[in-house]
């Protein structure tokens, strides 16, 4: 079983920055795929950004690639978002997922384990 606790979100202006954390627990930290997604009001979760086990691997969704980046910290257990040039559009709750499947980490379903969310506002 894995535990994944997001922080980091909060309020801030058009054109400001957050850094996401997802902290986790319960299992080798190392041997998880790592992805964030976010969920608007009225609308279906979408995938943000993933990172595999070893951190050789990243993917951003089209509309954050150049804006956001994701990294893991192994002697921390944890996952980090760094948001910059943050827009309206990219207000949501965003939750941190783990997984220990392979492949391309943009699907939702292929996600074991999620976090409880954290709200990201960006004031326009």
């Amino acid at each position: 079983q894995v535990q994944l606790v997001e922080s980091g979100g909060g309020l801030v202006q058009a054109g400001g920055s957050l850094r996401l954390s997802c902290a986790a627990s319960g299992r080798t930290f190392s041997s998880l795929d790592m992805g964030w997604f976010r969920q608007a009001p009225g609308k279906e979760r979408e995938f943000v950004a993933a990172v595999n086990w070893s951190g050789s691997r990243r993917e951003y969704s089209d509309f954050v690639k150049g804006r956001f980046t994701i990294a893991r910290g192994v002697a921390q257990n944890t996952a980090y978002l760094q948001m910059n040039s943050l827009n309206a559009e990219d207000t949501a709750i965003y939750y941190c997922a783990a997984r220990t499947a392979s492949g391309s980490g943009r699907s939702a379903r292929g996600y074991d384990y999620w976090g409880q969310g954290t709200q990201v506002t960006v004031s326009s």
